[in-house]
């Protein structure tokens, strides 16, 4: 039981991951994983994950940006398709390290039976059934289910059968979900930590920023929300994908779906261009399209406790340790 349960919690934060992690390319980053946080540097990435006993399990590793292996990948709206291919699969690495660290433990306890005293951990097949799992998952829920619903709504009020108003009311339906999703999720204790762990790694990241004492005291002083959250890049996919189906007539139930499918690559760049343009130009038109997302963060973060914004500075300590020894100038106050 104790595999099953945190295998579930696992596949749930997997699903959440957009939303958890930074969506844009910048100087530090970061995403809550699995009791712990994952936090990046222009060239490196770190884990501290708490474990029960009240120690940390840390691991370190080095990266590097997408636009610097190869230079196209650093073209607008290709930057953001590549920036965040990378950052998920990171954050995926982040969460499967935090789940392996939690099995590890209940491997351990002195109660545990035979099958649980062996090396319990989320295995290669595993994790691989965890991400089609959540494809499917995101393409059913977020995909073809509006459209259904849309479509038969549209039987019983012939006025939706317009191309616009079909759009406008697949894209409400659409955010309906998502934010029932998210909210009902958060009624899991487990998935709770996890939101308190992103508000660890927003506060963390203010206090980086603002280039203070990197402190729990100091961090502690800043707000859980952050324009660059994955929330926010969620919540703006959300709204110019309802505009950018509209640039396409199609009207058969399976072309509406197929189009979906397609165009997310599209949109996800044009998305990441935006939160990229608001966060620099916080008065701008498109900082507005951002705000939303900002709302929205009262429910994927929560004010977390001291040792939980430990972990989040323990994972940018090491982070910066390693940026430094691959000839970064990251220095924190």
């Amino acid at each position: 039981m104790t595999w099953l349960r945190k295998n579930l919690r696992f596949l749930t934060a997997v699903q959440l991951l957009p939303a958890l992690e930074s969506g844009e390319e910048t100087l530090v980053g970061g995403q809550a994983v699995l009791e712990g946080v994952m936090m990046r540097s222009p060239h490196a990435c770190a884990i501290a994950v708490r474990r029960p006993d009240g120690g940390m399990a840390v691991h370190s590793e080095p990266v590097a940006r997408p636009s610097e292996k190869h230079k196209w990948l650093g073209w607008p709206v290709i930057r953001g398709v590549a920036t965040l291919g990378q950052a998920m699969g990171l954050g995926f690495r982040a969460l499967k390290f935090s789940a392996n660290v939690a099995l590890e433990e209940a491997a351990d306890k002195p109660d545990a039976g035979k099958s649980e005293q062996k090396k319990l951990e989320i295995s290669g097949w595993v994790a691989a059934l965890n991400v089609l799992l959540s494809v499917g998952f995101f393409i059913v829920f977020y995909k073809m289910l509006p459209v259904y619903a849309t479509t038969g709504l549209a039987r019983l009020w012939p006025s939706l059968n317009g191309h616009v108003m079909f759009n406008v009311v697949d894209g409400v339906i659409r955010i309906a979900l998502f934010l029932f999703f998210i909210w009902a999720v958060s009624l899991w204790a487990d998935i709770r930590r996890v939101y308190e762990y992103h508000g660890a790694e927003h506060k963390t990241v203010f206090a980086f920023e603002a280039g203070g004492p990197l402190s729990i005291a100091g961090a502690q002083k800043y707000s859980t929300f952050h324009p660059r959250c994955g929330t926010s890049f969620l919540m703006t996919v959300m709204l110019i994908s309802i505009a950018f189906y509209m640039l396409f007539p199609v009207h058969t139930l399976w072309a509406r779906i197929l189009l979906r499918i397609a165009l997310l690559p599209v949109i996800a760049g044009v998305s990441y261009e935006i939160i990229r343009f608001a966060a620099k130009r916080r008065s701008s038109l498109f900082a507005l399209m951002t705000l939303p997302g900002l709302w929205l963060q009262r429910i994927t973060t929560k004010p977390p406790a001291d040792a939980q914004v430990e972990c989040a500075i323990r994972a940018l300590d090491e982070a910066m340790v390693l940026e430094q020894q691959r000839g970064g100038e990251l220095v924190i106050a």
